[in-house]
């Protein structure tokens, strides 16, 4: 089964299907099911280790013989603000004295880590077909170092300002994120979460502004979202909340609970997880400290302060103060393997556009 596109061709795939690099569900089996179904699986790199990477770089490698995307942040990390932490902490301090814990001890969250000459190194060694990044790009000479390993760059884009960007500055495939999307925004050139444009509007305007393939993403979870992607002039898809209702994705129970039952209206952009507008399903952290909350300290250190509370709800079977991330379409998913879940979009997407076209001739 192959669907060539400019993309599929650049990239060595047989489908124009990526799977979103997500922190923290994604893992290494749900990568390899989809390199091996044709798709492009994807590695999230920005919480794990040196060591981490490497391991599953390592367990991918053996067991997939496909190209594979692995995926960085590149945000600056800010300086200390000690006043704002410590306000950001006493906004949560009732949380934490409901959970039992004390609001004055240390706190910390998983480490979000911008693209550095370790990950460098790894790309180096390992050599993956496909190197993407969010937040725009790292600095000039880490890109020239992934660029002579051989990869394919891509990144997110959020405007058509930030497309042309990327493009200038050596980008090879641009993913062009509309506002449905789930997760954190890639937003990089800007601020202002209330300009932000939809998929149907984003996507054939990056088409026409740029020369290197586009990417769509956001609100794709089904055939539909594939072919109406394609009509707008994408060369691939990247989809994401789809797969979180695979069993190969690393999600907690009350979050596939949630994705489950979730309706249009679920799900809300907040920076009360992070610092950054991320998209998730509503949850009771979202709804009464944010879901945008101006307390929130610099991207990633709000995940410091939430980090306990989130830990010891967990622990007890809830997801009050756990990041639901989710897109606007996250209903729309079936729970299935991956690999199942890779080649029936695209079967089915296929049978769609054939369809149509039928139909107008």
């Amino acid at each position: 089964m192959r669907y060539p596109t400019r993309f599929t061709d650049m990239a060595g795939i047989d489908l124009p299907l990526l799977l979103a690099p997500m922190a923290g569900p994604g893992t290494p089996e749900l990568a390899i099911a989809v390199c091996e179904a044709g798709g492009l699986g994807a590695l999230p790199c920005a919480m794990s280790s040196a060591e981490q990477m490497g391991k599953d770089l390592g367990v991918i490698r053996q067991r997939a013989s496909r190209p594979l995307n692995v995926n960085f942040f590149c945000h600056i990390t800010p300086a200390p603000d000690a006043a704002k932490d410590a306000r950001w902490k006493e906004r949560l301090a009732p949380y934490y004295r409901e959970l039992g814990l004390d609001p004055a001890a240390p706190s910390n969250a998983a480490e979000r880590r911008p693209f550095d000459d370790a990950a460098c190194a790894l790309v180096e060694r390992f050599k993956p077909e496909v190197v993407s990044f969010h937040f725009g790009l790292p600095p000039a000479d880490l890109l020239a170092r992934v660029k002579a390993t051989g990869a394919l760059v891509l990144s997110s884009a959020t405007t058509v300002a930030e497309a042309r960007w990327l493009e200038q500055n050596g980008c090879d495939a641009i993913i062009a994120q509309g506002y449905e999307a789930g997760g954190h925004r890639g937003m990089f050139l800007t601020d202002d979460i209330a300009t932000q444009a939809g998929t149907l509007a984003l996507v054939p305007q990056i088409v026409d502004a740029v020369h290197v393939p586009v990417i769509a993403a956001g609100g794709i979870t089904d055939a539909r979202g594939i072919a109406a992607a394609f009509a707008l002039g994408a060369s691939a898809v990247q989809v994401g909340s789809a797969y979180l209702h695979c069993p190969e994705a690393k999600v907690h129970a009350g979050h596939r609970a949630a994705l489950a039952s979730a309706a249009d209206n679920a799900t809300a952009l907040t920076n009360v997880y992070s610092g950054r507008p991320a998209r998730g399903i509503l949850n009771r952290m979202m709804r009464e400290v944010g879901p945008i909350s101006p307390d929130a300290p610099a991207f990633p250190l709000a995940a410091n302060a939430g980090g306990p509370i989130r830990a010891t709800a967990e622990a007890t079977g809830s997801v009050d103060f756990t990041p639901l991330w989710a897109g606007q379409a996250a209903g729309l998913g079936r729970a299935m393997p991956a690999g199942e879940l890779t080649r029936r979009l695209m079967t089915e997407a296929a049978e769609r556009i054939d369809a149509l076209a039928s139909g107008w001739a």
